[in-house]
């Protein structure tokens, strides 16, 4: 922690979140950050190592709070009741935080974020929650993809206003999701 600013990791990758939401995360920068706290670049090098350090690390805190909004709302439920709380907790947070989100998109060096907590408590819900439509291990990933597509899909296209018909995102929505849990529940062996 530098004494003058308070500066930590946390509180920098926090700052760095904030900022992305707020002036677009591909316009995030680490003079952006420093200037949000008042220092200067080099003051942020004992916190992180460089631009793409930082943003690996807003991604990771953006997959934690997802996973932890997700976890939150499918606890308790299986079937249908968990696809349907897991697709409208994703799509909220999206819809919440866009441009944090997108750092969630960045691609990561494998080896730099193995064993990451965030990234294997994503996988963990997905699987648990496809547990309830009895896919077999390659059905299951299989399933896991078209989710994750549908999902990323629906949500980034509705956050930036790609839906211009009158009937509104969120009516769409519903059909969606019931289409893929009637899909997961008929899945082709």
């Amino acid at each position: 922690m530098s004494p003058r600013s308070g500066l930590t990791t946390e509180r920098v990758v926090r700052a760095a979140a904030e900022l992305a939401d707020q002036i677009g995360f591909d316009r995030l920068t680490l003079s952006a950050v420093a200037r949000k706290f008042g220092v200067r670049d080099p003051s942020l090098y004992a916190h992180v190592r460089n631009l793409h350090d930082l943003r690996v690390r807003v991604a990771l805190l953006a997959g934690a709070e997802l996973n932890e909004r997700i976890g939150a709302a499918v606890a308790g439920r299986a079937g249908r009741d968990a696809l349907v709380a897991f697709a409208d907790a994703y799509r909220g947070y999206v819809l919440e935080y866009p441009e944090r989100y997108a750092a969630t998109q960045i691609r990561m060096d494998p080896a730099e974020v193995s064993g990451e907590p965030a990234l294997l408590r994503g996988i963990e819900l997905t699987a648990a929650m496809l547990r309830g439509y009895h896919l077999g291990e390659t059905e299951a990933l299989d399933a896991g993809r078209l989710l994750r597509s549908t999902f990323h899909g629906f949500a980034t296209l509705e956050a930036a206003g790609g839906f211009a018909h009158s009937r509104p995102p969120e009516d769409s929505w519903p059909q969606i999701v019931d289409a893929l849990h009637h899909t997961l529940s008929n899945w082709p062996s």
